[in-house]
């Protein structure tokens, strides 16, 4: 159940276009109708989703998080300026270093997430704990409540935990 942005940090309803900073599972909005099938869609999606890369300072840090958080396969290449965790199906992430770095300060819109990573999640509690212990923090702003959960990574990064 991804998150989507269509929920104010106050929790009123946007309308329209989403609204900066805040974050709600895009089941919800899918489950309103807004997100459908686009027209020109085939039956075969004309690409296939192979890696996602994320900057931030120190990418074998970044990716030691992410590996102990969901259990990914170090890249075997990975080094202090680009590292990378596998998944069976072949998805990638990757973490690049840059020098100037300036992480997400979610929710401000100041300096806006950029994007964010969705995780699916038997028990809230239990996940949320676990990543803090990882370095994870918890923001004071939670929109979802008792439905879904928003940490930022150690870089800075939001993500969301969601209930399976």
């Amino acid at each position: 159940m991804p998150c989507d942005h269509r929920s104010a940090p106050d929790g009123s309803r946007a309308t329209g276009r989403p609204r900066a900073g805040a974050l709600r599972p895009a089941a919800d909005v899918r489950a309103e109708g807004r997100m459908g099938r686009h027209p020109h869609m085939t039956t075969t999606p004309p690409m296939r989703l192979t890696a996602i890369n994320i900057d931030c300072p120190d990418p074998l840090a970044l990716a030691a998080f992410y590996q102990q958080a969901t259990g990914l396969t170090p890249h075997p290449a990975s080094n202090a300026d680009f590292a990378g965790l596998t998944r069976e199906d072949g998805l990638f992430i990757g973490f690049q270093r840059v020098a100037d770095y300036r992480p997400p300060r979610w929710p401000d819109p100041a300096a806006p997430q950029q994007f964010h990573l969705d995780f699916a999640v038997d028990d809230l509690d239990r996940a949320r704990s676990r990543l803090v212990e990882l370095g994870a923090r918890e923001p004071a702003h939670q929109p979802g409540g008792e439905r879904w959960r928003v940490l930022v990574d150690p870089a800075g990064h939001p993500f969301c935990l969601t209930r399976k």
